[in-house]
């Protein structure tokens, strides 16, 4: 889609099209199951670490398909909600951006630190991975509350294998 066209809304957003898909991983990152048996804390940064582990859990199934360009959608989808959240925390619009790019780095980062994990389908690298990079409540044992997200995350993995590219875009109650 050209700029010209965005800006004049005369095509579509092919956005559009992963959104179902983006709302669930919001759904997934929310379940209670991660804050209650995984002690993940339930704190801005905790919810944040868990949205980027179940994104990154879903974009590396969708990497491994023909759906590769809805990879950088979904992308372009959790930057433009973490750019609305920001704004509701009260970041002027000067920094938003700073923080933007720096929350994309993190995602990339991420996403390299769980891919390897995931595709090789090792729970030790994942038990790994998440240590590093999910905060946990305080005094969380941290080996069992990575180990249990890890094993979440995996289970994650393997359903949505099962499941073909249009019902990956579906993403409805299936998975």
């Amino acid at each position: 889609m050209s700029f010209l066209s965005r800006m004049l809304g005369t095509e579509p957003d092919p956005r559009e099209a992963v959104r179902p898909l983006w709302h669930r991983v919001i759904e997934l990152a929310r379940e209670p199951s991660f804050y209650t048996d995984c002690q993940v804390a339930d704190t801005v940064a905790g919810r944040f670490d868990l949205i980027n582990a179940v994104l990154c859990t879903v974009m590396v199934r969708v990497e491994a398909s023909d759906l590769r360009a809805e990879s950088a959608l979904l992308a372009e989808l959790f930057v433009e909600d973490m750019d609305g959240q920001l704004r509701e925390f009260g970041v002027n619009d000067v920094v938003v951006g700073k923080r933007v790019g720096k929350l994309m780095s993190v995602l990339g980062g991420r996403l390299g630190a769980y891919r390897s994990a995931l595709l090789d389908h090792d729970l030790e690298k994942l038990v790994a991975a998440v240590g590093r990079n999910v905060t946990f409540m305080d005094g969380a044992d941290e080996d069992a509350a990575s180990r249990c997200v890890a094993h979440k995350l995996l289970t994650l993995s393997e359903r949505l294998a099962g499941f073909s590219d249009e019902e990956m875009m579906k993403a409805s109650g299936i998975w």
